[in-house]
């Protein structure tokens, strides 16, 4: 794709990065067979390559967005599944990220979005607002009828139970079980602890059992990846610079081997931590090499070798395939081979490079879009008969089962577990409660 920018505008970095995705596109249209905004909608503009043509306009006038612009990039998942399919390498998550970043600068939105977009950045990344906030939605809840369209979806949204906070999401040093092999520290997220906290649980298992030593690090908490997709770049880049802090804090006081991340979404976030910071020379070291720690879950156990004891059930397992792991980092086999290796059957969920409609917060801003996605994704999961859902992110573990109930014909509920509970119960550790009704 040929680009017009000045040399002025290309003295910026940002720009100078996006000129050089755009010039790698070729327009050959790849893209949009597996875009799930153009399977669903049918518009140009709503595939990758209408949103390059799009953010390429917009960045090289250097003016404000557009409404038509904003409308279109907005109901971009980040699903990356565009990446996946392109054989030029056009690196679509860094030239949306600049683009959103931009819209947030330039464009002003109505007043509703601006507070809507507004409370879920400040609510969504402290655990105890987060609780506050979904305890206030479950009294909200026989009222929802009376609410705005998307608040009202929100209040839906909220669980029915809260489980207690884990005294095990608290800064702590958890020692291996035997003689150690790794000191790792564990990502434990933000929206994950207070909607699921079992999971860190299942994790911390799973990795002392490994000969892991784990550390929950002072100081580290959201990843910043839900502000980071919504534009908010400062919010995103201090949050990046806290975790960097945290587990640079760890590795100088007793060494740090890994950066265990069992959110996908994070994963690709902190993965990304050295193209984030590059342009502060006081962060770019420390945040490259931290960005290179990084490991989801299942890579990390990949390296330690699966220790199963043959204690789990004969379970068939529908695996889906979160984008952030797939797409984002190229993921894609082996956490089924890890469910295989640890005696579960496994099966592949029809239209897998499709995403749930989960994607961060999009299931709150784009809810009709994001409901047929879960809807199709529920239907397929349901179609492959196994007796329960695994999945390595927490968005997509909300988003589908709130599909499954209407999905699963004959009124049977199919548990939807994250990846570790079933490799933590292989190898040792309890029966998920989803498995013991």
């Amino acid at each position: 794709m040929q680009t017009s920018f000045s040399l002025a505008q290309l003295a910026d970095p940002d720009i100078a990065v996006s000129n050089e995705i755009l010039r790698k596109c070729v327009h050959c249209g790849f893209c949009t067979a597996t875009c799930p905004t153009y399977v669903l909608l049918g518009d140009e503009r709503d595939s990758p390559r209408g949103r390059i043509y799009l953010i390429k306009q917009m960045l090289e006038g250097g003016e404000a967005a557009t409404e038509e612009t904003v409308r279109h990039v907005d109901r971009c998942l980040s699903c990356l599944s565009c990446m996946t399919t392109c054989p030029s390498s056009v690196h679509y998550m860094h030239l949306v990220d600049h683009a959103r970043a931009h819209i947030e600068e330039t464009y002003r939105r109505p007043f509703v979005d601006r507070l809507l977009r507004h409370m879920l950045a400040r609510l969504l990344p402290d655990p105890g607002l987060f609780r506050l906030s979904l305890r206030l939605a479950q009294m909200a809840r026989p009222f929802a009828a009376l609410l705005p369209g998307k608040l009202k979806g929100m209040v839906a949204m909220a669980p029915r139970h809260l489980p207690k906070a884990s005294a095990m999401d608290r800064p702590q040093v958890f020692p291996a079980q035997g003689e150690r092999r790794l000191r790792v520290a564990l990502m434990t997220g933000c929206a994950q602890k207070v909607l699921d906290p079992k999971i860190n649980e299942a994790t911390i298992r799973l990795l002392t059992r490994h000969g892991c030593e784990v550390v929950v690090a002072e100081g580290a908490g959201c990843c910043g990846a839900l502000t980071h997709h919504m534009g908010k770049e400062a919010d995103a880049l201090d949050k990046a610079k806290a975790n960097v802090d945290a587990w640079w804090r760890v590795r100088e006081h007793g060494g740090l081997d890994a950066v265990v991340i069992n959110a996908s979404g994070c994963g690709t976030t902190v993965k990304d931590y050295g193209f984030m910071l590059r342009n502060e020379p006081e962060w770019a070291e420390k945040s490259a090499a931290v960005a290179a720690l990084a490991r989801d879950v299942t890579e990390l156990l990949r390296d330690l070798g699966l220790k199963p004891t043959g204690a789990a059930g004969k379970l068939t397992i529908a695996y889906h395939s979160a984008c952030s792991l797939q797409h984002g980092q190229k993921i894609t086999a082996l956490p089924k081979q890890l469910l295989a290796e640890a005696g579960f059957t496994v099966r592949d969920v029809p239209e897998a490079h499709l995403c749930c409609g989960s994607a961060g917060t999009y299931n709150l801003l784009q809810p009709e879009i994001a409901t047929r996605l879960r809807d199709r994704k529920a239907a397929h999961i349901a179609g492959t008969g196994a007796d329960a859902v695994a999945a390595g992110n927490i968005g997509c573990l909300v988003q589908i089962a709130g599909g499954l109930d209407a999905a699963t014909k004959d009124g049977r509920a199919m548990p939807v577990l994250h990846t570790v509970e079933l490799l933590d119960w292989a190898t040792g550790g309890p029966k998920p409660p989803a498995l013991q009704a």
